[in-house]
């Protein structure tokens, strides 16, 4: 089995940075696959946030976190970071880290149980 193990959610103002975290453990987890981050709020579908690469050389971004988020991997302990700056009402989110061997934007096998990221205006 794969576990994603997601932290750094919390309450910031409009403007301010997060920091997420998801490490990645597990027997089947192999270091190969791509790892990111979807998000969802009441109501509406999951959608894309940011992945990465096993090499961590490809990081694909939704338009609306362009040049905001940045998406990093440590693949020596099996870890991602999204380093959330500029925040905006808009980005309150469930956010969900996700991996499995599919690339770039496409929802993988495996999900995190997910953290609460809320940015008040």
């Amino acid at each position: 089995q794969v576990q994603l193990a997601e932290s750094g959610g919390g309450l910031v103002q409009a403007g301010g940075s997060l920091r997420l975290s998801c490490a990645a453990s597990g027997r089947t987890f192999d270091k190969y696959y791509t790892m990111g981050w979807f998000r969802q709020t009441p109501g509406k579908d999951r959608e894309f946030v940011a992945a990465i690469s096993w090499s961590g050389d490809n990081a694909y971004y939704a338009d609306s976190v362009k040049g905001r988020f940045t998406i990093s991997r440590d693949k020596a302990n099996n870890t991602i970071y999204l380093q959330m700056n500029s925040l905006k009402p808009e980005d309150t989110a469930v956010y969900y880290c996700n991996s499995g061997p599919r690339r770039g934007t496409i929802p993988n096998t495996y999900w995190g149980q997910g953290t609460q990221v809320t940015v008040s205006s």
